[in-house]
């Protein structure tokens, strides 16, 4: 059984846009790259953007998704060092009761997990908290 195709031929199955010879259209790296640009602007529509190119939008999310930076490549994470120092001369649960505040100090880990804790809590406490948590996540 044939079909016509969007130009008016009849043959085989439309799979894309094509070329006058029935064969489909390549991009150079370049054209690609002024495309995916282009669906970055602000207030651009990747769908409006590609159907202005005649070209399929789920092509053009393609193209975005490939010239993306590899999750790898993005700055890592740093880790910076804290201690912990027991016995400090003004701590900060001192220094927030002078002042009428009352201190929190407020951990957000990976897995979207907050823990809120005052300042007045026991570092062992605290630790027993957090190995709990982080034994569920």
């Amino acid at each position: 059984m044939d079909t016509i195709a969007l130009d008016g031929r009849v043959g085989g199955d439309f799979r894309g846009a094509t070329s006058p010879t029935g064969r489909r259209k390549s991009y150079t790296v370049e054209e690609k790259q002024r495309l995916v640009a282009e669906s970055y602007e602000p207030g651009a529509s990747v769908s409006l953007g590609a159907r202005r190119h005649d070209i399929n939008a789920n092509l053009l999310f393609t193209w975005r998704r490939q010239m993306r930076a590899p999750a790898s490549a993005a700055s890592p994470l740093e880790l910076i060092p804290i201690e912990v120092i027991s016995g400090a001369p003004a701590t900060v649960a001192a220094i927030a009761a002078e002042a009428g505040q009352r201190s929190v100090i407020e951990i957000v880990l990976v897995g979207g997990v907050c823990v809120r804790v005052d300042a007045e809590v026991s570092e062992t406490a605290l630790r027993r908290v957090l190995s709990a948590v982080k034994g569920t996540i």
